[in-house]
Formats: structure tokens, sequence, C-alpha cells
């Protein structure tokens, strides 16, 4: 036994010889770490977290289009006093200080991220709610009844003036810079599996083709799985297409992990090599587990309508939370939902803002709302982080008579559960939610947050060769944990 560990060679022909396919490679690198002694030199994630973890999960809503912050959550009633005229007209013509300005980093220009001058009123009225007292828009009032769960930011800020921006919210970089692993990727990186049988990152919804993957550097293995929450068809060749006995499947699974292994042998270093293992041994597991999720049968009429399931304009949206609910109960890490994909997304309000954010409003207010009550009942909400997340926010101005264009210096998000405090609002903006004026964050900054609350640090996630900059490791936003 001790020759036959003594070289590489023989060690991965032992662990392909069990047929111990992803696990076995990872059992051999870490046989190999072992092997040359530590000594401080670099290791892999060990998939175990860095610090005591407040969250196991997270679910990540994010409204692709740009939300409009004065009319959702940021209250800026000055619009309303000062509507029609230009910015320069009135008290807050500093706004526009070419300095303040020169935040944006443009891709390629258009007609779209423009400065509008000319101030258009709240389309909506705000109400306060809970114990807490924080404004929310009556465009939300399911959201509004859980207010004392939320955690609002109201300083938010990024530099990507166009719709690259939905990329950089999940990955903290600008498109010129690249393609660079979105936040989901790190945690799957970083974290081991809490359910073998199901993928530890899903993603749901419409994306984008700037906005596609999600490993990049890290390697395919860390990609979310595109899922749909529909039973009879959850995955993209999930099933074969006629009936196959289990037994005669899992003779055909062995060969292929066998191949693999083989192939595996003379090529140990090839990353989509393992990413490939990885993904049929999991796929044939979740050929089982994934349908079951998604069956709502088990669910009771009551949860459902909770979610909204019930009604024609929040059937979509609500389906996919419920199966974000289930998954995370039976253990998946982190679950992205892209709400308005396709195009530019649904909240891109250039024209008819507020017949547009009513019908966005109402396609998931009810579901989140269900979801957060959902979780709570189950005792579920204190170790799950619920993020709501846009690329942007809007223009204090009007483009055109009844729309607003993009705005990236002063937007809101809000995260409630896995340890943080609850009722709060942190950050703020100018008097007609231009900039981010106080405690101002960089989109990376949530995502500091959310890996500490799941016992990462990111600085122990990098890797040889790829050197992170500061900012992309972002600063936990501490005021809003417990």
């Amino acid at each position: 036994m001790n020759k036959l560990f003594n070289g590489h060679a023989p060690r991965r022909t032992f662990l392909a010889d069990m047929g111990m396919g992803f696990t076995g490679l990872a059992l051999g690198a870490m046989l190999q770490r072992e092997a040359r002694g530590h000594g401080g030199a670099w290791a892999p994630p060990t998939g175990e977290p860095h610090m005591p973890p407040k969250a196991k999960s997270v679910i990540w809503l994010f409204m692709n289009g740009g939300v409009s912050q004065m009319e959702s959550f940021d209250p800026k009633p000055m619009l309303t006093k000062y509507a029609g005229k230009t910015i320069s007209e009135t008290p807050f013509a500093e706004t526009q200080d070419p300095e303040k300005l020169a935040l944006a980093r443009v891709a390629a220009p258009d007609g779209n991220g423009n400065q509008r001058n000319k101030l258009y009123p709240l389309q909506k009225g705000f109400k306060k709610h809970g114990e807490s007292g924080i404004e929310v828009s009556d465009w939300f009032p399911h959201i509004a009844k859980h207010v004392d769960k939320l955690a609002v930011v109201r300083s938010m800020y990024t530099t990507d003036s166009n719709h690259g921006a939905q990329t950089q919210f999940h990955s903290g970089r600008h498109l010129n810079d690249g393609n660079y692993p979105t936040l989901g990727a790190w945690v799957h990186y970083g974290l081991g599996s809490l359910n073998e049988n199901l993928p530890q990152f899903i993603s749901i919804g419409k994306r984008e083709y700037w906005n596609k993957r999600d490993g990049h550097y890290l390697g395919p293995a860390h990609d979310a799985v595109p899922m749909r929450v529909d039973p009879d068809n959850p995955l993209d060749f999930s099933s074969p297409e006629r009936p196959f006995a289990r037994s005669s499947q899992e003779i055909g699974q062995d060969l292929i992990q066998r191949l693999n292994n083989r192939r595996q042998l003379e090529y140990p270093n090839d990353p989509a090599m393992a990413a490939r293992i990885a993904s049929y041994e999991l796929a044939f597991r979740m050929q089982s587990s994934i349908p079951d999720v998604v069956d709502f049968s088990q669910e009771t009429a009551q949860t459902q309508a909770m979610y909204g399931i019930d009604k024609p304009h929040s059937r979509e949206f609500g389906m996919q939370l419920l199966g974000a609910r289930r998954l995370v109960e039976q253990g998946v890490r982190f679950i992205q939902i892209q709400h308005g994909g396709g195009g530019a997304g649904a909240w891109d309000a250039h024209g008819k803002l507020e017949a547009n954010h009513t019908k966005n409003s109402l396609a998931v207010d009810q579901p989140i709302g269900g979801l957060l009550e959902d979780l709570e009942q189950r005792g579920l909400l204190d170790e799950t982080l619920v993020v709501f997340a846009t690329e942007f926010g809007r223009t204090p101005g009007s483009q055109g008579s009844d729309g607003r264009d993009h705005h990236i210096y002063g937007f809101s998000v809000w995260m409630a559960g896995g340890g943080l405090k609850r009722g709060v609002v942190h950050g703020a903006t100018d008097e007609i939610g231009f900039h981010a004026v106080e405690d101002r964050h960089y989109v990376t900054d949530v995502h500091a947050t959310i890996l500490k609350q799941l016992g990462l640090d990111s600085r122990k996630l990098e890797i040889p060769g790829r050197k992170r900059l500061e900012i992309d490791h972002g600063r936990p936003i501490d005021q809003i944990i417990a």
C-alpha cells in the first residue's frame, strides 16, 4: 500500500479503479496536498466555512431592467414638489456636478444611461409599515407586510450605465474588464454540498447572452444548473426520449463513469473533464430528485395561494419562489432567480413607467411576500438569506413624457434573514434620489455581506494567477448584520 501511494499516477489509478468518479478526484487532490506538505502553499477550498456561518442558503431575487428606487423603497417627495422643473432650476443643481457624474464607464455609447434633467413626479404613493415604520411603495403591499424582516440598503451604486450592469451586479466587474465568476460561483467553489442528490447552485429564469455563465475562470463545474419549475421537464436532457428502465440507465451510467475515469488518467488536470464527470454523475441522481422537488401536489392549496400561484399575473414567479423554498429545504445552497429576463429586462421603464411597474410588481410582490412568510413559519428564514436586487435604478428626471432612464449613482436593494438585522434602513440618497450620499456601497459590498453570513472569506478563495482587486472583495455591510 505504501508503494502504491508514493507516486501520483498509481494513486490516480487506484482511485479510478475504485470507480469513485468525481469524489475520487477530490480525494486524490487531498492526498496530493498531503504528500506535498502544506508549507503555507495555496490549496483549494476544503468545502468547510472559514468562520462560523449564520446562514446556510441564499435565494437571490434579481429584477432585470432596473427597478425605480424612488418608487419602491426610497421615497423622494421632492420629485413631486419640483416636478417639471429642470434640476438646475431646483436647490439640487449640484447633483449634476461633472466630478460626481464621472462614475460611469461607458461600454458603447448609445441612447441609454443619459442624464434626464426635467424632474418627474412620483408615480405611486408610499406608506409607513410595521413597527419599524419603514416606508414602502404602494406597488409592494405584500412585501410591506414583512418590512420588519427587511434590511433595506438605499445607497447602492454601480458603474455600467447599460444592461451589462446585470452581469456587473452578479460578478462585481464591468463588462469592459472581461468575464469574471459570479457570486453564486464563488459560493459553489468555496462550500461543500448539503445534498449530494441536488445541485448546489441553481439558476431559474431567463438570462441574457452577457449573463449566461457563472464559473468563467473557476471552471464550468461552477456554472449554475439551469432549472425550470416544471415536474415534467425541469432540466434540459434530464429524461430519455423513450421509456428506459432504471437498471439499464445504471448500466449506461457505470460504463460512462469507467470511460471518463480512464480519460481522466490521461488528462488529470483538465477542468472540463472534471466538470463533465461531475455533471454526468449529478444528472443521474437528479433524474429522480429534481422532479420530486418541483412537484407541488405535496403542497396545500393554502400554501400555493400564499405565493400567488392561484392568480394569472403572479403564477409563474410564485411557482419559482415556492420551488426555491423547497430547494433550500432540501439543502440547495444558492438559488438565483431572475425576473423579467429577455432583451434589456422587463423593468426597463424608459416609457410608461406607471404601467410597467404596475404590471411587474403584481408579478413579484405576492410571491416574495409569500416566500418570506413561508420561510419564517417553517423556521427557515434565520438560515436562509433572501436578496432583492436589481442592476441599477431609474433617473429622477423624465425620459420622454412618462419614463425614467438607467441610473447608476444611487439605488436600493434589500436583504432578509440569514443572521441580518430586521426592520432597518441603511444608507441614503440625496433629496431627489440622484446620488448615494450616506454609507455608499458598491455592488460587491452585497457580495461580501452574503459571503460573511455563509462563513466565507473571499480572500481565502483566490486562485493562483488570478489576483483579485480590492473592489472585487467588497466589504461586508456590518451595520445590517445582527
